[in-house]
């Protein structure tokens, strides 16, 4: 008999939570707009993390799959980053000034990232997206912005949809929808709002959630920036998901692009808060008419920490350890499903994988196999991307797929009549 995991502590201090805190873990980690489905199956608090793992208050340990939402990129924890952090913080953080390491956090990036003449520090990616959007509207004093349906760009009002708590209908007044992948519709939606549309935003391909991830078609890219500079609209991209998990240089090179601007976050500073808005000279100046900050973000410990973070990506080769890691999970996920009669479909690009199970229409099948992998110490979630970190070992890929041949044999015998024949 199998031992599998319980989560007594977690579901303790839960209790202490909902008395004190809106919803008991606001957002979308906690069990009201969680992933983690069914609950019942998975921690709602973690103790302590290493490398690619992390423990919950039970003391049970998990291989990260979802590393943070993605801010874990080198390893929980990894002594070049925190060293880096810990001889900043002795000599100070947020000060009456910046300090040098901002200087040399940006000239890092404009060395580091194909399209950056300047860049620009925040703190979070719904921040970058928002910076950039105000910059692209001061530089062409248009108003209007072309999203992609089902696109995330953080939760600021005007990234959100009709009918969200406390988003009023003029927030969303300026915003044109595009399908993905369909270059003919946004230059429909630009003749349509001729000398009227600042900005065109979308992350570098489409990894929205409850969907399989796309990449972009040939040639969609070069024609969005052809229309882009046809209409005099700045290219955005948000690349605060998958920046430095495709290429060093942006997930744009990646793809064969250059866009005007590009917003960076959860890769930055392995953890760390900080993040970054990089452009293109000609919208310098409109960037510094922009009246954007807060009280931390000068902080100079998240920047030591984000330059050590680049460093080790660069030494590593990141990107492209993080997509080998990635194949290898990928491809071992697919042979264990098959062994099942199951129909894993995976999407995206390996560093960042979407998968689902296509035997039914639900996500019934999915949220089991989530769940059965977390009560045996691998921790994926049903309805996001995933994504790889740099620590991740050879031991860590192979009890990952012994316990998904596990969680899958689980699935099957639980809805027999799904199975493929």
């Amino acid at each position: 008999m199998e031992n599998l995991y319980t989560n007594i502590k977690s579901r303790d201090l839960f209790l202490r939570a909902v008395k004190v805190l809106p919803t008991g873990i606001p957002g979308h980690l906690g069990p009201v707009q969680s992933q983690f489905i069914p609950t019942s199956a998975f921690p709602f608090y973690a103790e302590r993390a290493e490398g690619s793992h992390f423990w919950d208050l039970d003391g049970n340990r998990y291989i990260d799959y979802m590393c943070a939402y993605g801010p874990n990129v080198l390893g929980y924890n990894n002594e070049a980053v925190e060293a880096a952090a810990r001889e900043q913080a002795a000599k100070g953080n947020c000060m009456p000034l910046p300090g040098r390491i901002q200087v040399d956090l940006a000239e890092k990036l404009v060395n580091t990232i194909e399209i950056a003449d300047w860049a620009f520090f925040l703190k979070n990616g719904g921040d970058a997206t928002t910076f950039a959007l105000m910059t692209a509207r001061a530089a062409t004093g248009r108003t209007k912005v072309i999203r992609i349906e089902g696109g995330y760009h953080g939760v600021a009002p005007w990234t959100q949809g009709p009918g969200a708590a406390g988003v009023l209908e003029t927030d969303l007044k300026e915003n044109l929808m595009a399908p993905w992948n369909d270059a003919e519709a946004v230059e429909s939606l630009m003749d349509a709002h001729r000398n009227r549309v600042a900005a065109f935003i979308a992350t570098p391909y489409d990894h929205r959630i409850f969907a399989d991830n796309q990449l972009p078609a040939p040639g969609y890219w070069q024609r969005i920036r052809e229309l882009c500079d046809k209409h005099g609209v700045v290219l955005i991209i948000d690349d605060v998901r998958a920046g430095f998990r495709l290429s060093m240089k942006g997930s744009a090179h990646y793809f064969g692009f250059k866009p005007d601007l590009a917003c960076y976050c959860k890769a930055l500073a392995n953890g760390h808060n900080i993040s970054a808005v990089v452009g293109r000279e000609s919208l310098r100046s409109a960037a510094s008419r922009v009246f954007f900050t807060g009280s931390y973000w000068s902080s100079a410990v998240p920047m030591a920490a984000a330059l050590a973070c680049l460093g080790e990506l660069e030494r590593l080769k990141g990107p492209e350890l993080m997509i080998s890691l990635g194949e290898k999970v990928t491809a071992g996920l697919k042979t264990a499903a098959e062994k099942e009669g199951i129909d894993l479909v995976i999407s995206g690009v390996p560093s960042m994988f979407y998968m689902r199970i296509a035997n039914d229409d639900s996500l019934m099948m999915q949220q089991e196999f989530c769940a059965q992998c977390a009560l045996r110490g691998v921790f994926f979630v049903s309805h996001h991307n995933h994504f790889l970190n740099c620590s991740l070992t050879d031991d860590d890929i192979a009890q990952t797929l012994e316990t998904a041949a596990r969680a899958f044999k689980a699935v099957a015998e639980k809805y027999p009549e799904n199975l493929k024949k």
